[in-house]
C-alpha cells in the first residue's frame, strides 16, 4: 500500500481482518487502530507506540448494542450516557466481560468503551463488524496527532494504511468516566464536562481519581508532551517573558508575532482544536523553551488545562515518559 495517499475504508478494514494496524480519525484524536480480540494486532499497536503493557487501551465500539458484548454488567447509568452522548468524546470505564483480552485492559478488571463520531471511523467500525483499540496514532507519551500528516510524521511506512478524515472536530481526547465503582468518577476530563454529565445522570460526580481508581488512558502525570521544555505562566509572567532569548510563545489573550509564537482562540472547545497542531508546529521549531499561558481555571476548560499539565511535566528533549 501507498503510504503517500490515503486508503480507503475498504483498504483500512482489509488491513484490520488480516491483523495489521491503521490510522483511524475520530472526533477527539486519530487513533492507532486495531482489531480488539486479536491478540496480535494488539500487541503490534504496543510496539508501535513503545506503550507500557500495563497501560490500557480504549475499546471503539460501533454501536451502544456492543456494551454487552464487552462489559459483563452495565449499569443503567452506562445506558443512560450512551443514549445521550454516544456517538461522541465519552469513554465509559465498566467491569470487563471474559472476552476482553487482558493486554487490553492491562490486566485489570475494568475496560475502557467508547463510540466515536467520526464518521470514517464509523463507516470503518460498520464494515469490519467488530471491536478496535484504538489509542492515540504517536509514540507513548508525546503529543496527540489531530490530523492524518501527524499520523504520518510519527510512524511513516510501518503504519502504510491511515485514513483522511481532515482535522479533528474536537482535538483533545474522550472524557473517561468510570462506572466500575459505588459512584460515577471522572478519571479524564474532556469536552464532555462534568456538569453534563450530573445533569444528564442526576447524581454528583466525582472530579478527580481515587486511589484504587482503574488504571486508563492519558492518566500518568507526564503525558501529551513536546520534546522542547514548556512551561505553563499566567498572562503577567508570560508578557514579562516575551523577549526571553531562544523562547517560543502560546497565548490565547494576546497576539503573537508569527516568528515568536502563536495565539489560539479565547473559546475553550476552540482552544482545544487547535492545540495540539500549535504544540506540534512550535516543537518543530527548535526553540529552547516554549512558554505557554495558562488557560482559565473554568469547568469548560478542565480538558485543556489538564492536557496542558501533563504536557509541561512531560516536555523536553528525550523524555519519554
Amino acid at each position: 500500500m501507498n503510504a503517500t495517499r490515503p486508503c480507503s475504508v475498504a483498504e483500512a478494514v482489509a488491513a484490520l481482518r488480516r491483523g495489521e494496524v491503521i490510522g483511524l480519525p475520530t472526533e477527539t484524536v486519530y487513533g492507532l487502530a486495531a482489531d480488539a480480540g486479536n491478540a496480535a494486532a494488539v500487541a503490534r499497536v504496543f510496539a508501535l507506540k513503545q506503550r507500557p503493557a500495563g497501560h490500557p487501551l480504549i475499546v471503539h465500539l460501533g454501536a451502544p448494542q456492543q456494551l454487552d458484548q464487552w462489559a459483563r454488567s452495565v449499569p443503567e447509568a452506562a445506558r443512560v450516557l450512551a443514549a445521550r452522548y454516544w456517538p461522541g468524546p465519552l469513554t465509559l470505564v465498566l467491569p470487563r466481560a471474559a472476552r476482553v483480552l487482558d493486554a487490553v485492559t492491562g490486566g485489570q478488571d475494568t475496560v475502557a468503551l467508547r463510540m466515536p463520531a467520526h464518521p470514517l471511523a464509523r463507516a470503518v467500525l460498520d464494515a469490519f463488524g467488530g471491536a478496535l483499540a484504538a489509542p492515540s496514532a504517536n509514540r507513548f507519551g508525546r503529543i496527540s496527532p489531530t490530523r492524518p500528516e501527524h499520523v504520518r510524521a510519527e510512524f511513516g511506512d510501518t503504519v502504510p494504511c491511515v485514513l483522511d478524515g481532515g482535522p479533528c472536530a474536537v482535538g483533545i481526547e474522550s472524557t473517561i468516566l468510570d462506572l466500575s465503582g459505588a459512584a460515577p468518577r471522572i478519571l479524564r476530563p474532556g469536552a464532555i464536562t462534568r456538569a453534563m454529565l450530573e445533569a444528564t445522570l442526576g447524581v454528583a460526580v466525582a472530579e478527580h481519581a481515587a486511589a484504587d481508581s482503574p488504571r486508563v488512558s492519558g492518566s500518568m502525570a507526564a503525558h501529551y508532551a513536546p520534546h522542547t521544555p514548556l512551561r505553563l505562566l499566567d498572562r503577567e509572567e508570560l508578557l514579562a517573558q516575551t523577549q526571553e532569548p531562544g523562547a517560543l510563545l502560546l497565548s490565547h489573550g494576546f497576539d503573537v508575532p508569527p516568528e515568536a509564537g502563536l495565539r489560539l482562540p479565547a473559546n475553550a472547545a476552540a482552544y482545544a482544536r487547535a492545540l495540539y497542531a500549535a504544540l506540534r508546529d512550535l516543537d518543530a521549531r527548535g526553540a529552547r523553551m516554549l512558554l505557554v499561558e495558562q488557560v482559565p481555571d473554568a469547568p469548560e476548560w478542565a480538558g485543556v488545562r489538564d492536557r496542558l499539565a501533563r504536557a509541561a511535566a512531560g516536555a523536553g528533549a528525550g523524555s519519554t515518559t
